[in-house]
């Protein structure tokens, strides 16, 4: 139990639905759903529809999303892989022709195609009980009559509104200005989208005027996506990865093309490690978890890409033999230089986030994004839909896993998870936060098995992140502990950002809910 002498924030409990998100209203709304009858997938679609207009810098309609639920019939993990494609027309040979050594970032190339609205269809119709048209219902109202812009939304606009092109300034500027906390955004052309998607689901979005709208948009600004592609666009079943843990429960990850197993070597590298030595505020935690960051990402960058394109070794990054040679390369006192971990492993940015339960047996991980803030920074010219860059998670390099191709998935930050604890208690959750989300899977999870927190102080809790040569930390880590990781050799940035955002529920065997959601962004946990 927490110390209710600190102003921190409580766990959430309720009896018959939970949902967490990083903004209240799209909490509000996902209840909305429940009240309507709804079960923890319609709540969580409602909500992760109700976060375009909320979050414009983090989703949008024309985003990608991933989900990993159970549904009350079963004691199944489905997976559900909503990423889109690249267009047909384009191979790496064509950007590297015309000069780049990488993905350009905010470039149409770097568009590929939006899978969320397939995904939701899907999950609407197969395992909700309210049907696409009444999720979309609430978004319509405000997208007309406005969403009040929050604190920590607000922030995000104003790093990145540079970027936005005339035609974004156009939808996403109020008079000229970056929305300040307490001003109203309104997207009425978003409406007239979501009207389609209402009265005709996916096929309203993929073939219909508003594709239309896309194709001739994107050709405006040098892109090659067509008509087909975008008639082509599917949503995918995928198996769950799996790992179980030395407490009995299990943990799992949707596979490649996302980073899920990245999550799932970090953990089991930490328990290898025995991490949970040191105490969960000192520096050696902070240094050993940098360190076996440093391992599973050089592994996630080597190997993967999209399954269908490449065969991928699952058992690789989990293999205990290897994972035991990795860790005996670890010392508390130095660091793992870059080529001695491209050598050992050759031997061997925003989003949002939905978690949703119900009483009935009913969870869900639901993630949602266009990638960087604002993801191209460019939008439809007629709707006003931000695109996403998610192609910017390609690579240039000839035969790599992850090289562009046409019809291929990029490499995915994003990654929704559930724990399935040894009493039959069931928890979705996730972390946002591009590259960091595996490993803050990973810190999260410690958090609350290593050191004993309840499900928001592990959430709470300061965070830190190696990533490129860099090790972030939070302000919550003081100056003694910078002194020490500067002292191995690490180079210390102080980020102005807090690192990613989390949400998570659970349903306790014990027959009710609990939930959790970040301090870091403006959201809440809810309960019904």
């Amino acid at each position: 139990m927490r110390n209710f002498h600190r102003p921190e924030r409580s766990e959430v409990y309720s009896q018959n639905g939970m949902i967490a998100t990083s903004h209240p209203l799209a909490a509000k709304v996902g209840i909305n759903a429940f009240s309507k009858g709804g079960n923890a997938i319609d709540a969580a679609i409602s909500a992760a529809l109700m976060l375009v207009l909320c979050e414009p810098q983090s989703t949008g309609l024309y985003g990608d999303a991933f989900a990993i639920f159970k549904t009350e019939k079963s004691d199944k993990i489905f997976g559900l892989n909503g990423s889109g494609k690249s267009p047909s027309g384009i191979d790496s040979s064509l950007l590297i022709n015309a000069g780049h050594t990488k993905m350009p970032v905010n470039n149409v190339h770097s568009i590929t195609l939006p899978g969320a609205i397939a995904l939701f269809d899907e999950l609407a119709t197969k395992f909700g009980k309210l049907g696409l048209s009444e999720l979309c219902s609430e978004p319509i109202k405000y997208a007309e009559e406005g969403v009040v812009v929050s604190p920590r939304v607000s922030f995000d606009w104003h790093q990145s509104y540079e970027n936005f092109s005339s035609k974004t300034k156009e939808y996403y500027l109020i008079n000229g200005k970056v929305p300040k906390p307490g001003d109203i955004f309104r997207a009425p052309g978003q409406a007239e989208v979501f009207r389609k998607i209402a009265s005709e689901g996916a096929k309203g979005f993929y073939q219909s005027e508003i594709t239309e709208d896309f194709v001739d948009s994107l050709k405006k600004l040098g892109g090659l996506h067509n008509l087909e592609d975008f008639k082509n666009v599917d949503v995918e079943y995928v198996n769950p990865l799996s790992l179980s843990l030395k407490d009995g429960s299990e943990l799992f990850e949707l596979p490649p093309n996302g980073q899920g197993i990245t999550a799932l070597m970090m953990r089991k590298l930490m328990e290898v490690c025995n991490l949970n030595r040191f105490s969960e505020g000192s520096f050696e935690r902070v240094h050993l978890e940098a360190e076996i960051a440093k391992l599973a990402y050089s592994a996630r960058n080597k190997y993967i890409g999209d399954p269908h394109f490449c065969e991928i070794n699952h058992e690789l990054f989990l293999d205990d033999v290897f994972l035991e040679k990795l860790a005996n390369e670890i010392s508390m006192d130095k660091l793992i230089e870059p080529q001695t971990t491209k050598s050992l492993i050759e031997k061997s940015k925003d989003t949002v986030l939905v978690t949703a339960a119900d009483k009935q047996g009913n969870s869900i991980s639901l993630i949602f994004s266009i990638f960087d803030p604002f993801g191209s920074c460019l939008c439809s010219e007629r709707f006003g839909l931000i695109f996403h860059n998610r192609g910017a998670g390609f690579v240039l390099e000839k035969d790599h896993p992850n090289e562009l191709k046409p019809n291929k998935r990029p490499f995915h930050t994003i990654i929704p998870a559930i724990l399935k604890e040894k009493n039959g208690s069931i928890m979705p959750f996730g972390v946002m936060g591009g590259q960091y989300q595996a490993n803050g899977h990973a810190r999260v999870l410690s958090n609350i098995l290593d050191y004993q927190m309840d499900l928001q102080q592990a959430l709470n809790f300061q965070r830190s992140f190696y990533f490129n040569g860099y090790l972030s930390l939070e302000e919550g880590y003081g100056t003694d502990v910078e002194a020490n990781l500067s002292k191995i050799g690490h180079k210390i940035d102080r980020p102005k950002k807090p690192i990613g955002g989390a949400q998570l529920v659970k349903y306790d065997s014990s027959g009710f809910l609990i939930g959790a959601s970040d301090p870091r962004k403006d959201g809440c946990a809810l309960g019904f």
